[in-house]
């Protein structure tokens, strides 16, 4: 499995993604935006978010490096916009590891089934290093 890199950007996510796609000779990306995203009539979706980017990810060089756009009205700090994502296709791994980072660390999400993956999760751990957690099913790009 990966750990790969994970790029948040402030609303300029296609370009840059595009732009390194370019450089880099990779596929074009796949773009889910946020307004493609199942709704929930709970958090109905603001105007402002629905083109930006939820998720794409290119492969540079053999390393998944995935972007997305800060989601409108949370915090974004350049250079702070980097985090890394653990994805495995073993379940009791991810809540290991999941488990183990967190001490001392800040959960932003406890591991949980969202609609792109049945254990997902995000924390910040003691040294200030951002880490998702996906499960990989084989058919996401991420």
């Amino acid at each position: 499995m990966s750990v790969d890199v994970y790029l948040n950007f402030n609303g300029n996510c296609r370009e840059a993604a595009e732009f390194y796609a370019e450089v880099f000779g990779t596929e074009k990306p796949k773009i889910m935006t946020f307004g493609e995203t199942p709704s929930n009539p709970d958090y109905p979706l603001p105007e402002e978010a629905k083109n930006l980017v939820m998720h794409t990810r290119l492969n540079i060089d053999g390393s998944n490096v995935m972007f997305s756009d800060v989601f409108p009205g949370m915090p974004f700090v350049a250079g702070n916009n980097i985090s890394l994502a653990f994805v495995n296709k073993d379940e009791e791994r991810i809540r290991s590891v999941f488990q183990k980072l967190k001490e001392g660390g800040t959960v932003k999400m406890e591991l949980q089934e969202t609609f792109w993956s049945k254990c997902y999760g995000s924390l910040k751990d003691k040294f200030g290093i951002e880490w998702q957690f996906n499960y990989d099913n084989g058919m996401t790009d991420g």
